[in-house]
């Protein structure tokens, strides 16, 4: 039964993390957590599940990140930008999660996707901020339609956001996509489809540092990891061909509700 629940678990949450750009971390890390709690699981606390996690989003991030560029849906050089800050950022991350409690871990993550739920529904309304664009950095990116893209990023304000992100992304397990796809679609105004996959290129890159770190603190639990990674690959090739018949538009609404959904869960469960 457990193995079952492992594989739907893994196959459900990399579709959904791969078509928006999250990398499932967000439905994998509670997941585990309320299965350990209601019995299903054993051995589960909120550091082995950020620690199991971590390992998960490095075939997640590999499957989706190869098929979006294949679909010409990733920037490869702002993501590798974005990766000098992010992976320092998870290691320091994954060093912090030791201090996280259930209920912590609950408040804390919940209170942040609801907020990135917010500002995502915002969005269109927040202007630009002046700090991270730099004309002298221009960004132009065509994609398989033939539809080219403009843009700017300035690499040191980006460096020092990405490695914030990093930290959140090694302390709560989610991979970075759910702070680094909102703040490309709002900060440095990429397409929603193209920060969609580029997000997937980095949550391999940090998740690969922060899932170093959880090893060499033995927060994996390598029997439930094993089959979480073979079917969150195939779950992630299936959400990327889902994402290129989906609308940009669409994306963006499915990333906010399962963010929202998802952090009001979790706001509750640290209050009961």
């Amino acid at each position: 039964m457990s193995i079952f629940i492992l594989i739907l678990l893994g196959v459900c949450s990399a579709i959904l993390g791969s078509l928006v750009g999250l990398g499932g971390g967000i439905i994998i890390v509670p997941a585990l957590i309320f299965l350990g709690a209601s019995g299903l699981l054993t051995g589960i606390t909120p550091q082995k599940a950020i620690g199991t996690s971590t390992v998960i989003l490095i075939a997640t991030g590999l499957s989706a990140s190869t098929g979006y560029i294949k679909a010409k849906q990733v920037d490869v050089k702002s993501a590798l930008l974005f990766t000098v800050g992010i992976v320092p950022g998870a290691l320091a991350g994954a060093y912090l999660s030791n201090f996280l409690t259930l209920k912590s871990f609950n408040l804390y993550f919940g209170l942040l996707l609801i907020l990135m739920s917010i500002v995502l529904m915002y969005r269109d309304k927040i202007k630009p901020v002046k700090l991270f664009q730099n004309p002298q950095h221009m960004r132009s990116f065509t994609d398989s339609k033939g539809e080219t893209y403009h843009y700017s990023i300035a690499p040191v304000p980006a460096i020092i956001a990405t490695f914030f992100v990093g930290c959140l992304t090694g302390l709560f397990g989610i991979g970075g996509g759910a702070l680094m796809t909102p703040l490309m679609i709002i900060v440095f105004r990429f397409p929603p489809h193209i920060a969609v996959g580029t997000s997937m290129l980095m949550i391999f890159f940090s998740s690969l540092s922060g899932a170093t770190s959880h090893i060499v603190q033995d927060n994996v639990l390598w029997p439930y990891a094993i089959i979480l990674v073979i079917s969150s690959y195939i779950g992630a090739s299936l959400g990327v061909q889902i994402n290129k018949r989906a609308k940009s538009e669409t994306v963006v609404l499915m990333l906010r509700l399962i963010m929202l959904a998802l952090g009001v869960y979790l706001l509750i469960r640290s209050l009961t």
